[in-house]
Formats: C-alpha cells, sequence, structure tokens
C-alpha cells in the first residue's frame, strides 16, 4: 500500500491535468464559436450573397433559358400522330411510327466567314478579296484539309467575297467544284436590330424586314437534325458572310438573335457546329482564326479603301 503522501501528490497532479484540459477544452471551443460567428456572417454579406446565387440560386430556371427541343421543329414526337389510348396495339402503333422519325446521327456544319476584301464601287461586283484575303483563304483551306474532314456537302453564298474564297478553299481539300452549291438566302444583310444599339452601324428599319426574313429562311434550309436515313455522320461546308454567321450561331444556341453584333469574328475564320441526333446543338469553334499568322488577322474593311460604314 503506497504511502499517504505518494496519493495525496497523485491526486494533486491529476487535478491540474483536469485543470489545464479544461482550459484547452474552453479555449477551443471559445475559438471555433469565433470562426462559425465569422463564417455566418461572412456567407450573410450581401456582395456574397450575389456571388453565390449564381450557382446556388433558388430561384426557377428564366423560360428564356429552357432548351426548345422541336426548334427545327423535327423532333419525333412532333412528328407522329399522338397516343389515342393506352390500349397495347395503339402503342406499338404510336412506337413504330416514332422509330421510323429517330436520327441516327449528328450532322456537323463548317461555317467560313469570307477572306478582306476592298469595298469599292458601287456594286457587289467590285467587291474582290484584297491580296492579305487572298492568302487568309488560302490559310483556312490548308487548315480544312490538314483536319481530313470528308466533306457531304459545300455551299456558297453568291457575293463575291464569298465566292472567291470558296474557290480558293477548294484548291486545298478534296471536293469536287462542280458539285457546290451557290446559295442568294446566305448574301450579306442586316438580320435582326441588334442589341444594344450600335452608333456606327445603323441600316434602314425596311432593310431588316427584308434581310432580317431571307436570312432566317438560310438558317431553316441549313439548319435541322439529320434525316433518319441517314447512316454516318455528315459534314456540310458554308462559306459566308460575318452578320450571317453571327446570327446563325445565336439562334442555334438558342442565345436572344438580338445578341449577333456582340460577337466578333475574323475574315476567313472557322465556326463549327454539331447538331447532335437527339436535337441537342454544340458549338466546336467560334471563329478560329489561330491558324493564320498575326499579320493576317483582319476583321474588318481596310480603313483606306472602305466605301460604306
Amino acid at each position: 500500500m503506497p504511502p499517504f503522501g505518494l496519493f495525496v501528490n497523485r491526486t494533486i497532479n491529476r487535478t491540474k491535468s483536469h485543470e489545464k484540459m479544461r482550459k484547452f477544452t474552453a479555449f477551443a471551443c471559445g475559438t471555433i464559436a469565433g470562426l462559425s460567428a465569422y463564417y455566418i456572417q461572412r456567407l450573410n454579406d450581401p456582395q456574397l450573397r450575389v456571388h453565390n446565387s449564381w450557382t446556388n440560386s433558388e430561384t426557377p430556371i428564366s423560360d428564356c433559358a429552357l432548351w426548345n427541343s422541336n426548334w427545327d421543329f423535327r423532333d419525333p414526337k412532333s412528328l407522329v400522330r399522338p397516343l389515342k389510348n393506352d390500349n397495347p396495339q395503339e402503342q406499338n402503333r404510336y412506337n413504330s411510327e416514332l422509330e421510323k422519325h429517330v436520327p441516327k446521327k449528328a450532322r456537323h456544319i463548317i461555317l467560313i466567314r469570307h477572306g478582306e476584301y476592298l469595298d469599292v464601287g458601287d456594286t457587289d461586283d467590285s467587291h474582290h478579296l484584297t491580296d492579305r484575303g487572298r492568302q487568309q483563304a488560302k490559310y483556312t483551306g490548308q487548315r480544312l484539309h490538314e483536319l481530313g474532314i470528308t466533306w457531304d456537302k459545300v455551299i456558297a453564298s453568291n457575293m463575291v467575297r464569298a465566292q472567291e474564297t470558296a474557290d480558293i478553299i477548294l484548291n486545298e481539300i478534296d471536293y469536287d467544284k462542280a458539285n457546290v452549291k451557290n446559295c442568294p438566302f446566305l448574301r450579306e444583310g442586316a438580320p435582326i436590330p441588334p442589341q444594344p444599339p450600335v452608333g456606327h452601324w445603323k441600316p434602314e428599319g425596311s432593310q431588316f424586314f427584308r434581310d432580317g426574313a431571307r436570312i432566317e429562311a438560310a438558317f431553316r434550309r441549313y439548319f435541322h437534325r439529320a434525316y433518319p436515313e441517314q447512316e454516318k455522320e455528315s459534314y456540310t461546308l458554308i462559306v459566308g458572310h460575318g452578320n450571317v454567321i453571327r446570327y446563325f450561331v445565336c439562334r442555334a444556341l438558342q442565345f436572344p438573335a438580338e445578341a449577333w453584333l456582340r460577337i466578333s469574328i475574323n475574315h476567313a475564320s472557322i465556326t463549327w457546329l454539331t447538331i447532335s441526333a437527339s436535337g441537342n446543338v454544340s458549338i466546336k469553334y467560334l471563329g478560329d482564326s489561330g491558324f493564320l499568322p498575326a499579320k493576317l488577322l483582319t476583321n474588318r474593311i481596310p480603313r483606306d479603301a472602305k466605301n460604306v460604314v
């Protein structure tokens, strides 16, 4: 049995240890409580709440942000006579018809803006590519050749600068020039009044009505999901114009069409859109011109040869 003095010493040591533990626990709890209070206060900061709302908002999604699956009016469900009842025979009829209208493959639409051109004279016949514009088109053709694409269709605006650009590109890619389709619907124009408005470009209101209907018709002609009988992914090359391409991008991605002028694309740049079998649309390139030497990067008519703003 240990002496009484040793017992007392052990008891005193335990008491001191417990006291230290209580102090440490109190300190730790106080620190945690303080940090928690600070964090909660920061979360309630109005500025931080605004930033958090972008990713953690409980606000319902705006109608304009929802994807319209029947944007091209070719959603298989919209092409089949609806079910009349729950009868198994009627369901078999519906499913059989639906399967016949379901696309199997994607469509790739590659849009090329024409090269730099001279805006001289009063008609399109005098709007030829500059030497730099011809170089741009050649580089773009070489880039398309490097991509190794087998083209199903090549379509070009019938304006001179687009025709010249397409001709130079066709010298670089594997496609028969005799099969190129020239489309007047793809001509440059004013698709829709832009938002926000700009002071340096103000076409007459009648021009938007005239050009807008034509450009929208071009969009509906070329942008749609694949036909059900298409057995492989297809590639369509379209050589056109800056305003038209930017409008097509906004329409295809279901962005507000009025936003088209917020986008800038260089001469001879490549824009690549893919329409999947489901009808969803994605963009692979937007105005890609990284393959061009820096000295060939342009997006406007040369100032010293500019006839119309």
